[in-house]
């Protein structure tokens, strides 16, 4: 078992500064207006950030076990945030998309990493737990290959 610690501090109103620990970046979150001053990405933006790397990482992981590259892939992923039965706010869903950086043609084992790689993401295997997470992947030219 591992354990990934970060530590937030106050810096003023609702702007946070995020220590990841073992010498890496910080980063500065806010909560966007009339709460905060949009000053950073909000807590909504970090869990879209985290499925959404944790995505990218697990196919470009799964492609490059069957020695394909596929760069450069992007992603992009919305939460979409309403309110709950009791008014609440909350994410209600996740949408992302996975863009292969090259034409399905050129990548070998294509289905079987589609139909995988999913099952090894952690963070988005989490949240799926209490959040839908609604994914589509497109090759470079448009193409949809899954979703």
């Amino acid at each position: 078992m591992s354990q990934h610690t970060v530590k937030l501090r106050q810096q003023h109103d609702y702007q946070f500064e995020i220590d990841f620990g073992d010498g890496g970046a910080t980063l500065r979150s806010d909560l966007p207006p009339p709460t905060g001053a949009g000053g950073g990405p909000s807590p909504e933006h970090l869990l879209a950030a985290a499925v959404a790397n944790c995505l990218a990482a697990s196919l470009l992981f799964a492609l490059r076990k069957f020695k394909q590259q596929p760069d450069p892939i992007g992603c992009e992923a919305t939460a979409e945030v309403g309110r709950n039965a009791e008014g609440r706010l909350r994410v209600l869903a996740m949408h992302v998309t996975l863009t292969l950086g090259v034409p399905a043609a050129r990548i070998e084992h294509l289905q079987r990493v589609l139909d995988t790689f999913e099952a090894y993401c952690t963070v988005t295997q989490s949240v799926r737990q209490g959040i839908p997470v609604v994914l589509r992947v497109l090759d470079s030219t448009g193409a949809v290959l899954k979703g």
